[in-house]
Parts: C-alpha cells; sequence; structure tokens
C-alpha cells in the first residue's frame, strides 16, 4: 500500500492540519516507509506467541474492598454530600436534561 499527495492531504485536512504542498510533497515518502515497515512487521511469523497487554509482567495491588473502612470518605455519609449539590434529587445528584 503507498500514499499519494492526494491522500496525504485528505489526511492532513481531516486531522485539520494545515499543509502546504511542499509539506504534503514530503510527507508522502515518510508515511510510504511507516506503511512498508508495518508491512514487514505483517511478515513475522507469531504462530505459537501470545498477545501481551504490556512488556513487562504486571501485577495489581489489590487491597480488601471494606465499606466504611475510613470513617471520613466511607459511606453513610449522603446527606453531607448532598448538602454541597445544586440539586439533590431522591438522594442523588440532580443534573439537567441534555438529551431529549
Amino acid at each position: 500500500m503507498s500514499v499519494d499527495k492526494a491522500t496525504v492531504a485528505k489526511i492532513a485536512s481531516l486531522a485539520r492540519i494545515r499543509m502546504d504542498d511542499a509539506e504534503l510533497e514530503r510527507m508522502v515518502p515518510e508515511l510510504n516507509g511507516i506503511l512498508q515497515w508495518v508491512e514487514q512487521l505483517g511478515e513475522v511469523d507469531v504462530t505459537g506467541i501470545e498477545p501481551m497487554a504490556a512488556v513487562i509482567p504486571n501485577t495489581l495491588r489489590l487491597r480488601d474492598d471494606v465499606v466504611d473502612a475510613d470513617p471520613l470518605t466511607g459511606g453513610g455519609r449522603q446527606a453531607d454530600v448532598l448538602a454541597n449539590a445544586p440539586a439533590a434529587e431522591h438522594g442523588f445528584f440532580g443534573v439537567p436534561k441534555v438529551i431529549e
């Protein structure tokens, strides 16, 4: 796959990037080089290799999910929280309707 000047101009327009003709001409070989590199990556045999989410193994630090663990931030403070709300409705924050 390769791109031409018209394709680069369309991509620049979609990205809202203003480019003159000289910049468009400079970008054509750069984008073609990137696309060739991506095609080379597609030729690599990856059978038997599992997909990774990260390069290094990550483990999350977990904590017990305890309600009311901290008296300042725990549950049971609905009235205190809603006291600052501009509009509270039925125990929840009232917000203006945005979709008809």
